[in-house]
């Protein structure tokens, strides 16, 4: 069975997917999370958010608010809308500023070979992290993103990918970088794991699943699905038949007169990057679900 050492970078609070794949992880046995970044607008907020989730896991995992602003381009995601409904559920509020990408380079250079780097939001903190220390993405087992869209035109989403787009030049960097696993869960695949908002209030109610019921109640304001874009990508590294995967290399937009974050995925034999091409959905939730099912918060 695979254990993984890991690291999670995450937009939580905006999209209510990245509290969902955090409370997977932390209810993963085989998951051996070393610490947790956040980026985006109010990245303090984004990590009480997940101090939140930690706390009802009774798990003691730093957590490091990262880089705010893109690389470059605007800021499409400036708050963390769920920090509203953290309400009475236990969590801290003061956390070290300014060193989430140096932690990163720090355990990952501790654990050389060891690490698999979970990045679901956008990629400034990573982009940052491979760029301050070139040698960081030859350490890493693994890179698992949730980002792009590879099988179908991103435009059928009205634009590129959320993550690619929220950040071009960091997606553009990230996707160059010579890591030896480099894996992504794309927006045309997620979308096929999706569950409506009653059957997320019915199924939400026990462990770990509580207080991130509470924070889907102020995602369900916009949109009545949820769909598991991240629980998806960190599912694939404990059960990677969940998806098929076929190997390609991919390119990031970042030209402003073309589609900025729109990935360009081109399949080869020999490519550095796998792709997830299709999805068990009824493996997926058995999976996910089960995993919840069998934690015992605290």
């Amino acid at each position: 069975m695979r254990e993984a050492k890991m690291l999670l970078d995450t937009d939580v609070g905006s999209d209510v997917d990245d509290a969902v794949c955090l409370a997977y992880l932390l209810a993963q046995p085989r998951c051996d999370l070393l610490g947790i970044t956040t980026v985006g607008g109010e990245a303090d907020k984004r990590a009480m958010l997940a101090s939140a989730l930690c706390k009802m896991a009774a798990r003691d995992v730093p957590i490091l608010p990262g880089t705010e602003l893109p690389l470059l381009g605007p800021q499409r995601q400036p708050t963390a809308q769920q920090a509203e409904a953290l309400g009475t559920w236990e969590h801290d509020t003061e956390f070290p500023r300014g060193d989430a990408v140096e932690f990163m380079r720090r355990t990952i250079r501790e654990h050389p070979g060891e690490i698999d780097l979970l990045a679901v939001g956008p990629l400034t903190n990573v982009a940052l992290l491979f760029s301050v220390d070139p040698e960081v993405p030859l350490l890493l087992k693994s890179l698992v993103l949730m980002c792009g869209a590879f099988t179908v035109r991103p435009l059928l989403f009205r634009g590129a990918e959320w993550n690619a787009r929220c950040d071009p030049h960091a997606a553009a960097i990230v996707y160059r970088a010579p890591v030896a696993s480099h894996r992504s869960v794309g927006l045309d695949v997620t979308q096929q794991v999706r569950m409506e908002s009653s059957e997320v209030r019915d199924r939400f109610r026990d462990g770990l699943l509580r207080p991130v019921l509470d924070f889907a109640e102020v995602w369900f304001r916009q949109s009545e699905i949820l769909t598991f874009h991240d629980p998806l990508a960190a599912v694939t590294l404990f059960d990677p038949d969940v998806c098929a995967f076929e190997t390609g290399d991919i390119e990031a937009e970042t030209l402003s007169q073309h589609v900025p974050g729109m990935t360009h995925w081109t399949p080869n034999d020999t490519g550095a990057h796998q792709v997830a091409l299709r999805v068990d959905s009824g493996r997926f939730f058995e999976h996910y679900l089960s995993t919840l099912a069998g934690h015992s918060p605290g």
